[in-house]
């Protein structure tokens, strides 16, 4: 079994994390308090090659391999997560979704923009009262004539009032996930209203938004896939998905660590550094183990993509991956913010932002619960009672 990375891959890491340093760090603090990154940072990812990264390069993509994307993912969230999630959206949901089922006219159509970050997606998936059971979702597309008229409500939307596009699940008919289909909606479309999501615990300078569809018009060439297929569509796209989180949770896990290793060089008490203290020691070490086995999950999951598995095979490698990573990074943040003792409690240092940030990587694309209840169904065959 070999662990190492190509020249290609370190090449990639070396690029995202000298872009990370120098243009996303000095920046985290004002963004976090503006709940808004720069949107510049958006056609400076563009311009890389990160929207574009496994894309066929006819559309403006970047051929690499998946563990390259997770290298960039990592190095994302080690900087700031609320742009990791603006990738993690707009790339590995929406425009892979669409090189993976889109129509020629559809590739040519949003593709190109996607990669170069002219313009962004989003994925209109999870509804007020529909999150984890996704499949009972209600917003409704109608058949009318060569359109589709689609109503209803989507919250929680990463990307929400900057994409140019929303990737979105309707209901076409009453059989349960069955009868749920995709569509590519511009959201300049009449009749659908975006709405900011303030207040958030972290994720702070990523747009989160609610979505309106009232009698919300769609040629019948916008629908991604066969009718009543959206359902599984959306379920390929969250399982490679989850393995992107598991990377930014990697991410910031480890730029929480660097953080603290620094600080316990530094901080004397007692008279000396507090990086001599066993204590202290104890919480970095945990941390550390912590952080390798989450990256080692991921990796893995990472390496079964580029090694031709399925999304049914990529089920339980990257849940598995999701949830260890996840829980990581709260354990990993929260562990690191002691080492700073009361100086982790202001945003002096990023360590509360880091702390705030992992909270929502155990929620979105599958809580933890949801992973748990997925790996035990793998193993046993058997939905849980």
């Amino acid at each position: 079994m070999d662990f190492s990375l190509s020249d290609t891959q370190r090449s990639i890491r070396r690029m995202a994390a000298d872009f990370v340093d120098a243009e996303i760090v000095p920046h985290i603090r004002d963004w976090d308090r503006a709940e808004s990154v720069d949107l510049g940072i958006v056609e400076r990812l563009g311009e890389l090659g990160f929207l574009g990264l496994t894309v066929d390069e006819a559309y403006g993509g970047t051929d690499v391999d998946m563990l390259s994307y997770v290298l960039v993912c990592e190095e994302l969230g080690r900087g700031d997560s609320s742009v990791r999630g603006i990738v993690s959206v707009s790339l590995g949901l929406v425009t892979k979704t669409i090189d993976a089922y889109g129509t020629d006219a559809q590739k040519q159509q949003w593709l190109p923009r996607l990669t170069s970050g002219e313009s962004l997606g989003c994925f209109a998936l999870t509804e007020p009262d529909s999150g984890s059971d996704a499949g009972s979702l209600r917003t409704r597309a109608r058949r009318d004539g060569d359109d589709w008229v689609i109503d209803g409500e989507k919250m929680f939307i990463t990307n929400g009032t900057w994409a140019d596009v929303a990737l979105v699940f309707a209901r076409t008919s009453d059989d349960g996930g069955r009868g749920i289909t995709a569509f590519l909606v511009p959201t300049a479309s009449d009749g659908l209203d975006a709405t900011t999501i303030h207040g958030k615990l972290g994720l702070r300078g990523q747009a989160t938004a609610g979505l309106s569809f009232q009698g919300v018009r769609v040629p019948d060439t916008a629908r991604l896939g066969e009718v009543g297929k959206g359902f599984g569509i959306a379920l390929s796209a969250l399982a490679k998905g989850r393995i992107s989180v598991a990377a930014g949770s990697v991410g910031v896990a480890q730029a929480a660590l660097d953080a603290a290793v620094k600080y316990s060089t530094e901080r004397t008490q007692f008279g000396a550094p507090i990086a001599s203290k066993q204590l202290v020691q104890e919480l970095l070490a945990d941390s550390a183990v912590d952080i390798e086995s989450a990256r080692l999950l991921t990796w893995r999951a990472a390496a079964l993509v580029d090694g031709g598995a399925t999304a049914k095979e990529l089920t339980l490698p990257s849940s598995m991956a999701k949830l260890a990573a996840s829980e990581t990074a709260v354990r990993v943040t929260n562990n690191c913010l002691q080492v700073f003792g009361g100086y982790g409690f202001i945003d002096e240092y990023p360590m509360g932002k880091y702390l705030r940030d992992a909270r929502v990587l155990t929620l979105y694309e599958g809580t933890s619960q949801i992973q748990k209840l997925i790996i035990g169904r793998q193993l046993t065959g058997h939905d849980a009672m």
